[in-house]
């Protein structure tokens, strides 16, 4: 008998998706992997709760029309938090939200000080401080939101001079570190999916050795659970801009990762999809 793989498509706004899709890779499990992009929208932090309530599930709902994935993953911290409930009204297939790993970063903690690195809008949310309540009472959470690192990734990508990088990371952790009772974090949860495309980066620009925490191996468990995929190398599929000209620097690093075919999806309400030319 042979397996059929399950179609799993992986969305963000930008990149940050990859930390995500890699992780999905990893998880030995056989699954058809594609990727969608919002990145004319990018960053969605600027975006109102309502402009991305309306925006998402529309997208994904005619994009999942063409490509008929089995599981849909939220991978941006923004998307899920304001919009992961209408876009679930929307499709009859499960969807995968990110949650910040607060829990686990709770858990692991010997200090008693948490860094939490997200972007701005992720740091401020009432779900965010739920989390903190409910998983890291008694333990002291320091917040820094970052718009820059987000940027920074998308460069990195894009083949951006690795001086560029490095500084970026430098000046996060001087920030992170140099807070108020900074000196005492010993677990960093990173809650924006962008992040741990950084991970190399960032623990080499903090003052000392410290455990940096993402979702993406919870999520790989979920996405695997949720769909009862069996063993075996996971098939690369295509991956889709509503921005394609602006994401043509970054292509290689989705070929890296073994996509070989880029699709252009245009503006809404429509979310056209049509090849794009590399």
């Amino acid at each position: 008998m042979v397996n059929v793989a399950k179609r799993v498509l992986v969305f963000d706004s930008g990149v940050g998706g990859l930390s995500v899709l890699d992780a999905i890779a990893a998880s030995d499990a056989l699954l058809h992997l594609d990727y969608l992009a919002d990145n004319s929208w990018l960053p969605y932090g600027l975006k109102s709760d309502a402009q991305l309530r309306e925006r998402v599930p529309a997208l994904l709902s005619r994009v999942s029309e063409d490509w008929a994935p089995d599981l849909i993953v939220v991978a941006c911290n923004t998307a899920s938090t304001i919009a992961l409930e209408a876009v679930r009204a929307a499709l009859a297939i499960p969807i995968v939200g990110v949650v910040p790993p607060i829990k686990p970063a709770a858990a692991l903690t010997r200090t008693g000080v948490i860094g939490l690195l997200a972007t701005p809008a992720t740091v401020q949310r009432p779900y965010t401080n739920e989390l903190i309540a409910q998983f890291a009472a008694g333990k002291r959470v320091i917040r820094l939101g970052s718009a820059e690192l987000v940027e920074a990734a998308e460069r990195k990508l894009a083949g951006a001079p690795e001086s560029e990088i490095t500084h970026a990371a430098a000046q996060t952790c001087a920030q992170l570190f140099g807070a108020p009772g900074g000196a005492e974090i010993d677990v960093v949860a990173l809650a924006c999916t962008h992040f741990p495309l950084l991970a190399r980066e960032l623990a080499a620009a903090a003052p000392r050795p410290c455990v940096w925490l993402d979702s993406g191996e919870a999520i790989a468990r979920r996405v695997r659970q949720l769909l009862n995929a069996p063993s075996g190398e996971p098939r690369l599929g295509q991956a889709g801009f509503t921005d394609a000209d602006a994401m043509r620097p970054a292509f290689p690093a989705f070929q890296a990762r073994g996509i070989a075919d880029f699709m252009s999806v245009g503006p809404a309400p429509y979310f056209s999809t049509a090849p794009a030319d590399f």
